[in-house]
């Protein structure tokens, strides 16, 4: 498959691109209760625009290797071990319009990257080639293989990729490992099956897609045809309850943690949606988060907390 490097770069060259730092609010969040301030057992990262810095970073994923992929409000990707060292890092080769919200390791090994702002899927080796040839989009609108603002990409064991968006259309598109429309469902809404803003997906052993319904504040589970197979959250600050859930991570042991950037806190839910653990309030001291966006498990069960309005990751075991 043709393709090429794109702005990637090392350490030296990454402080280059200061000139291009975003510092922007965040949008649709709002204060909660948490449970407390457990201390966790590593906090790294700090404002800036050099290497290992971050600028309000708003998605995250984690490779097999226990690499940690970030992206921030500058349209950088940067690439660190577990321990926050950083390795490399590039910029997407578009940002004016706006930046990435999504970032997943698919199933072949590679980035898939939610260029949110330019309708699109963007796809990277670990190493930070762009694949051309396997941009899914790129076109706004509501026919098949057009988007609105994507926020999410996963593939499933057979390489299908399923495409989440929010806006006007609100939905999830299905394709086949070559990109070719199969179905979509969703629409507007907080009906069973309806969305409003759909920010993060992932699939399960079983081949289910979890979606984290932010703006509905709950959690939809479908099979491979969109049904939906459970669905549970409320809004609110109480135990259980929801307040704007932008990603989740499931550990295979029968429990999925939700970062809620409404609550300033992680939950640990069972899969039927019973919350048995919480950690995080508002704030800014080491085990409080500030507006976090995204979290990710890595192989020894350690959660990763992008703990965005603070610019910094956060690493508990829940």
């Amino acid at each position: 498959m043709p393709h090429e490097t794109m702005h990637s770069i090392d350490r030296r060259e990454f402080g280059r691109l200061a000139a291009s730092a975003v510092f922007a609010a965040a949008v649709g969040g709002c204060s909660g209760g948490g449970s407390g301030d457990r201390p966790p057992d590593k906090v790294w990262g700090k404002l800036g625009v050099g290497p290992g810095r971050f600028s309000k970073p708003r998605a995250m994923a984690i490779d097999a290797q226990d690499r940690l992929y970030i992206v921030d409000m500058t349209a950088r990707i940067q690439v660190f071990d577990a321990d926050g060292e950083f390795l490399h890092g590039w910029q997407t080769p578009e940002h004016a319009n706006g930046r990435p919200t999504g970032l997943t390791i698919s199933s072949d090994g590679n980035l898939l990257v939610a260029d949110t702002h330019y309708y699109r899927v963007l796809t990277y080796t670990p190493t930070g080639e762009l694949l051309k040839d396997a941009t899914l989009g790129g076109t706004m609108g509501q026919a098949p293989g057009e988007f609105g603002f994507v926020t999410d990409a996963v593939r499933d064991a057979a390489g299908n990729y399923y495409v989440s968006e929010y806006g006007e259309f609100d939905r999830i598109q299905k394709f086949t490992a070559d990109g070719e429309f199969l179905l979509e469902w969703g629409g507007h809404g907080s009906e069973p099956g309806q969305f409003l803003r759909p920010q993060h997906l992932q699939l399960d052993a079983d081949g289910l897609l979890w979606v984290a319904d932010s703006c509905n504040h709950r959690i939809q589970v479908f099979d491979g045809d969109g049904k939906v197979v459970r669905m549970w959250g409320t809004q609110g600050n109480l135990p259980g309850q929801l307040q704007y859930p932008y990603c989740l991570a499931l550990d295979g042991q029968g429990h999925v943690y939700v970062c809620e950037y409404g609550n300033h806190r992680v939950q640990k839910f069972t899969l039927e949606g019973e919350s048995v653990a919480r950690w995080g309030s508002e704030g800014r001291r080491p085990g409080q988060l500030f507006n976090p966006w995204a979290l990710v498990l890595d192989s020894r069960g350690r959660l990763h907390v992008l703990d965005s309005n603070n610019h910094r990751v956060q690493r508990i075991v829940l």
